[in-house]
């Protein structure tokens, strides 16, 4: 390749000098954009939020962003509610509002001003259990445990929603009464997963509850 002044380049030595000269325009580009983030970061904004938690109101002060799940973790001490996946796939944060299931890390805590929230520490004491927690005991519900206050929170509203007549995508009885049949229970504590392979254990434990309370 031969220039006008007469200099001959390779064709080899013509794309270097062509990277490279976009190389040396791109990096100030690309140095502004962040020297711009860094200088400019977002601050959060506040919000105070009044919450039952446990039958106690707790008053507390939470940046917008903040999920239900980490401001039960990181501002109440409430640990027994576990983050697992933080995306809503694994069920382990499962906690009760006004008595329905929800997964705590996809809801913010500034939206559930007044709201009543159960978590597995509200649901019984180590000396006063509740029947679910009982019965995970006795069918030995849990293994390495970490699901375990998410299936429980989630069984004992599982319960409610049959004897609420909530449909699920299984079976029901012909007058439209919902079952707690092995398959019904199977369905809807689906959002809850249990790594260590406990489900046959849970079904067992839901279904002893929901015995006694038929």
């Amino acid at each position: 390749m031969q220039a006008r002044d007469g200099a001959t380049f390779s064709r080899r030595e013509v794309l270097v000098a062509g990277a490279t000269s976009i190389a040396a325009t791109a990096v100030p580009t690309a140095a502004l954009a962040a020297t711009t983030r860094s200088e400019a970061p977002m601050n959060p904004v506040l919000s105070k939020v009044s919450l039952e938690v446990n039958g106690t109101r707790r008053e507390i002060e939470v940046d917008t962003r903040t999920t239900l799940l980490d401001a039960l973790r990181e501002q109440l001490k409430l640990t027994g509610t576990k983050k697992g996946c933080d995306h809503g796939q694994c069920g382990a944060c499962t906690v009760l509002v006004d008595g329905r299931r929800i997964n705590a890390c996809l809801s913010l805590a500034v939206m559930h001003e007044g709201d009543a929230v159960t978590t597995i520490e509200g649901l019984g004491t180590p000396g006063d259990l509740h029947p679910m927690q009982a019965a995970f005991v006795k069918h030995d519900g849990y293994q390495c445990g970490y699901c375990t206050p998410g299936q429980i929170c989630s069984a004992v509203a599982v319960l409610q929603e049959i004897k609420d007549g909530i449909p699920s995508h299984v079976s029901a009885d012909l007058d439209g009464r919902q079952k707690a049949t092995p398959e019904e229970l199977r369905e809807r504590m689906s959002g809850n997963i249990c790594r260590c392979g406990a489900y046959s254990n849970i079904v067992d434990a839901i279904t002893e509850v929901a015995g006694r309370r038929a």
